[in-house]
């Protein structure tokens, strides 16, 4: 394959004769082949290397690869130099990436518990693995050098992959969990050590003398010094150049890639491998400010979604599953799962008892930490690539790594059970039983910092008098994708203590915007983070809506307000979110639809002055919204209008007939003449739209979601048939909409497993809720000691 491109096919040239469109050939299978495995997978649970190395394996000897004519088409000898060479260049930026996920100031504040139970869980599998050792060369790698071989099956059987682990704990809502903090600090010592081992490995594994094996730990050692006390300066000014909310240079990108480059050259001399290279420089960079997630974002898309499946098809190639035959090497097989999972599980969990941590924590935890994952297939690669491996012991392991990890969730959904709180939740709904003047708690969600002015704002015009106080966590939903800043936005989160916003929002001034708000407001705010992913992010809502005990959910609509006052969809999976969070909720739920109340900035308590219309037709979602309209109505800048639809015939409602009475009262005690009452008769659609577009000047719009009316619109969404023609671009107004639709166990059956009765979801951890567990995927906010007093 000595050209790069071909002249095409009608030169009478086959193109996969040629490196450069038999690299893309290879590239796109790849990315078919796992993709499409990944799909498969996701109903299990299952992280995406799963996925990437049963996709190697399928293109390799083990299966496609059996027919001679598909490998040497698609994978000859000749081509496999180009493709190793992309998958380690991409293996070397991707560990770079991982060396950024990495803290060394987080790791070295590990607690004792996670230090203990990391150092056990890589002492005994270390020694199972040197155990594990001599049946294999007794058996079938009896020529392999005896120190590195020992060396690399101890590696092999302790590592823990650190980025496998954060993405299945995330998908089981455990990552901010007192467990799932343990676990990954953990795993990060691990993840350390592995490298450390590793690189004694590799220096063992030389040709040369004991002498230059010494030689080759002592410059690694030399480098990594130099990295810290040379480098790490050089990045820090470069760090310090990047402000927030402003685009990172090129210069800085480039300049920034070039070393990791250069550091993989130098590593590469030494002897240790190009990889340790971009993993020591990924470690080094400044993990405070915008600079490391930034970097993250220039490179993750291309290399984490490109250039690393090709390493493990590269790993899948190498892999022959035929070469385990007879009962010796299944024998093998077995006794170094079982020597992994004893090793791994069991150092883990004597650890854990002895540091008093429960049993069901403490089995979950072993399983947690014998996930392996991509380090896994390194040490594999390099031990295979210096001869210490054979062919068949390169299978055998491999397959460790791939049941090791497969096992893992399933086992951890079927063992850990947290703890379930026993702090009743009655009050589900705004509208509560006459008398109850307790506190109002609401979860108000948004996608992206533009919506909390508006947030605060209508909280501020709800807020009600100050007896009946109104708490608002307010939780900001991030989308986790397979993208490695995932990881890292939650590690921030989790460190920094505030809500994570993207990097162009800016992050300092939405913290104070939540702390003035709650200094000069009566309302208590609590900032909440939840990350996951769009499918199940709704269960985040639900399980904080539960914990929190909260009366309402206020959901951002999943249509954004554009320029010229039209809305554009965020996405289909947006929109189920909602759906999801209207059939599941445990409360009551609120969609709103945003156009700016009240400006950009929020207003002030004292300078409130919003108008609110209230379309009321009936039925119970119409008194749910009338009894928030109530609470607004108490406010001394809002003005309320109700307008009440009676239908033509005598059909009125009992319980309508005395919610309107009731918000009659109760306003008239707080209010003078800024409530206004309209009376229309019928609820044709002809009628309702007329007294709509009288009312078009209104700040906000409340209304039911499923009123007895007409829909105003074809094909209404969430908003039901009032609502969606209230966002319509037939209605134009700038007014912001809130659709509530009330609690009721009847219509929503599947929030009947959050009944007192029954066991409800352990909520999320906050200092305001009395001993509540903690389960979701949600970082709370510790607020200083001035706002608890508020």
């Amino acid at each position: 394959m000595a050209k790069v491109a071909s002249n095409g096919a009608f030169q009478g040239e086959s193109p996969l004769d040629f490196a450069l469109p038999l690299i893309i050939l290879q590239i796109c299978l790849v990315l078919v082949v796992t993709r499409g495995l990944a799909y498969l997978f996701r109903p299990l649970r299952q992280p995406r290397v799963i996925a990437e190395i049963v996709g190697g394996i399928l293109l390799g000897p083990s299966a496609l690869g059996r027919s001679t004519k598909f490998l040497h088409t698609v994978f000859p000898p000749a081509s496999m130099t180009v493709l190793d060479t992309l998958a380690n260049l991409g293996l070397l930026f991707f560990l770079f990436l991982v060396g950024l996920e990495l803290d060394i100031s987080a790791i070295r504040r590990t607690g004792k518990k996670a230090l203990a139970i990391s150092l056990s869980g890589i002492a005994l599998p270390f020694a199972l693995g040197i155990g594990t050792s001599f049946a294999f060369r007794a058996t079938i790698v009896k020529d392999a050098p005896q120190a590195p071989f020992l060396v690399f099956m101890g590696v092999a059987l302790s590592i823990t992959a650190f980025p496998v682990l954060a993405r299945i704990l995330t998908e089981l809502k455990l990552l901010t969990t007192d467990l799932g903090r343990m676990a990954l600090s953990a795993a990060a010592v691990d993840d350390v050590m592995a490298w450390i081992l590793l690189a004694l490995a590799i220096a063992l594994s030389g040709s040369g003398s004991p002498i230059i094996s010494l030689w080759v730990l002592l410059t690694a050692a030399a480098f990594v010094a130099a990295a810290f006390l040379l480098l790490k300066p050089v990045l820090a000014w470069m760090a310090r150049q990047c402000r927030e909310g402003e685009p990172i240079k090129e210069l800085h990108v480039c300049a920034t890639l070039g070393i990791v480059l250069a550091a993989g050259f130098a590593t590469d001399v030494i002897g240790i491998h190009a990889l340790f290279g971009g993993f020591v420089v990924g470690v080094v960079v400044p993990k405070d400010g915008p600079f490391a997630g930034m970097l993250i974002e220039k490179v993750e898309d291309l290399v984490s979604g490109i250039f690393l499946p090709l390493y493990f098809v590269s790993s899948g190639l190498k892999t022959n599953v035929a070469t385990i035959s007879g009962a010796k090497s299944w024998g093998l097989l077995v006794l170094v799962i079982a020597n992994a999972c004893l090793g791994k599980i069991g150092g883990a969990v004597t650890t854990a008892l002895l540091v008093k941590i429960p049993v069901r924590e403490a089995v979950t935890l072993g399983f947690l930490m014998n996930t392996k994952g991509l380090v896994e297939l390194v040490v594999l690669n390099i031990g295979r690539d210096r001869k210490v491996l054979n062919d068949e012991a390169f299978a055998i392991m491999v397959l460790m790594a791939l049941f090791t990890t497969f096992i893992t969730t399933p086992i951890v959904m079927a063992v850990y059970k947290p703890a379930r709180p026993s702090v009743p939740y009655k009050r589900r709904t705004v509208e509560c039983a006459p008398g109850d003047d307790g506190e109002l708690r609401v979860i108000a969600c948004f996608h992206t910092s533009r919506s909390i002015p508006t947030l605060l704002n209508l909280v501020e015009a709800s807020r009600g008098t100050g007896r009946r106080r109104l708490v608002m966590y307010a939780m900001h939903l991030v989308e986790l994708s397979e993208r490695s800043s995932a990881i890292t936005m939650v590690q921030r989160a989790r460190r920094n203590g505030v809500p994570f916003f993207n990097s162009a929002d800016r992050e300092g001034q939405m913290v104070v915007a939540f702390e003035a708000f709650q200094q000069l407001s009566s309302v208590r705010v609590r900032a909440m983070t939840a990350i996951s992913d769009l499918d199940t992010i709704h269960r985040d809502v639900i399980d904080s809506a539960s914990g929190k005990r909260a009366a309402i959910v206020v959901m951002p609509y999943h249509k954004a307000l554009q320029q010229d006052g039209s809305f554009q969809s965020l996405g289909s999976a947006y929109h189920a979110v909602n759906k999801r969070v209207l059939r599941e909720a445990p409360c009551s739920v609120a969609v709103l639809v945003d156009r700016g109340l009240g400006g950009p900035a929020q207003v002030s308590a004292q300078n409130v002055s919003f108008s609110v219309a209230m379309l009321f037709f009936g039925g119970p979602d119409d008194r749910e919204a009338l009894a928030y309209t109530t609470r607004m109505a108490e406010h001394p800048g809002v003005a309320v209008t109700l307008a009440r639809f009676r239908p033509h015939s005598d059909e009125e409602s009992a319980d309508d007939e005395a919610a309107v009475d009731a918000f009659k009262s109760k306003v008239g005690m707080v209010k003078d003449g800024s409530v206004h009452f309209e009376e229309r008769q019928g609820y044709t659609k002809e009628e309702v739209l007329e007294t709509i577009n009288s009312l078009s000047k209104f700040n906000v719009f409340v209304v039911g979601r499923m009123p007895p009316t007409a829909a105003l619109v074809e094909n209404p969404d969430e908003l039901g048939p009032v609502g969606s023609y209230l966002a319509s671009p037939e209605f134009r107004t700038s007014a912001s909409v809130l659709v509530i639709k009330r609690y009721d166990p009847a219509t929503n059956p599947k929030s009947k497993r959050f009944d007192p009765s029954a066991r409800p979801p352990a909520a999320t951890e906050d200092v305001l809720d009395e001993e509540m567990g903690t389960r979701s995927t949600v970082v709370p906010v510790p607020w200083s000691p001035t706002s608890d007093a508020a």
